[in-house]
């Protein structure tokens, strides 16, 4: 079961995945795994499935792709940025949120891409 897309807390993950305050939704780390946090092999799929994990976490307090208002992108290997502005083209031009792009040493289960975001809704 993938524990934060439905918001079940447990030890590993004592934080909400994510949170609604007002009018804003703050949005958890999203890793570039698959529901049994296995990590998702291929640059662009990896970059790919952390987005859906955030896009997930966001849908459970009522936001979409379309309020997010400032993201950050952690990647284990800062070569992955041509892939991640593809994606950031291909999901945001519209609304152009903030952006922040960050090299990890390493993030958790072995995943290559983290997102997080802040999303303000109507």
């Amino acid at each position: 079961m993938f524990l934060a897309r439905v918001g079940i807390m447990s030890s590993d993950h004592p934080y909400s995945p994510a949170k609604r305050a007002g009018n804003h939704i703050y949005v958890s780390g999203a890793l570039s795994v698959d529901h049994d946090y296995q990590p998702v092999s291929g640059r662009k799929e990896a970059v790919d499935a952390a987005l859906e994990r955030m896009r997930e976490r966001l849908a459970t307090e009522g936001g979409e792709l379309r309020d997010v208002v400032k993201l950050t992108y952690f990647v284990t290997d800062i070569t992955l940025r041509e892939e991640c502005n593809e994606q950031f083209r291909e999901h945001f031009m519209d609304n152009r949120p903030a952006r922040s792009f960050v090299e990890a040493s390493a993030l958790p289960y072995g995943a290559s891409v983290e997102i997080d975001a802040i999303a303000v809704v109507e």
